[in-house]
């Protein structure tokens, strides 16, 4: 297995950033999978920027992504947890990720780390997904 290293020249690491290196050094090849794409969720939970469809005269409208229509992405027969993220992030791009990350969370460690079938976790996490979506359309119509 190899270890992260830094970067020449780079600043030292945190404990938190050294602690998350050692952890990564001593999975196995499918959980440094599941860690990194978990990470990437993470990290694209955070607010996007505007899309590149709009010009740069346009008047921002923050209320846009709120109306838009989920993106169909069909569920595959086979799905892992992190591809169903990936396909429910795609799905509903509109949504912030950072007010969903505690639940969705639990759901990844329920599977990963309690042992709760794939199906099941898939399925409340689609559940979450568009439970989020009609909230945030029902704040932006005024009803929440």
């Amino acid at each position: 297995m190899s270890t992260l290293k830094a970067a020449p020249n780079s600043a030292p690491e945190s404990a938190p950033a050294q602690r998350l290196t050692l952890i990564f050094a001593g999975l196995c090849d499918a959980d440094r999978h599941s860690l990194l794409a978990f990470a990437e969720f993470l990290a694209a939970g955070r607010p996007s920027a505007p899309t590149p469809t709009a010009s740069p005269d346009d008047t921002v409208d923050e209320s846009a992504d709120a109306e838009r229509e989920p993106i169909p992405h069909p569920r595959p027969a086979q799905e892992t947890v992190i591809a169903a993220i990936r396909r429910l992030s795609l799905t509903y791009p509109m949504l912030d990720r950072g007010p969903m990350l505690h639940e969705t969370a639990g759901l990844m460690t329920a599977h990963m780390m309690h042992g709760r079938s794939a199906v099941q976790v898939i399925d409340d996490l689609e559940a979450l997904f568009l439970r989020y979506f009609q909230d945030s359309r029902a704040d932006l119509r005024g009803g929440g």
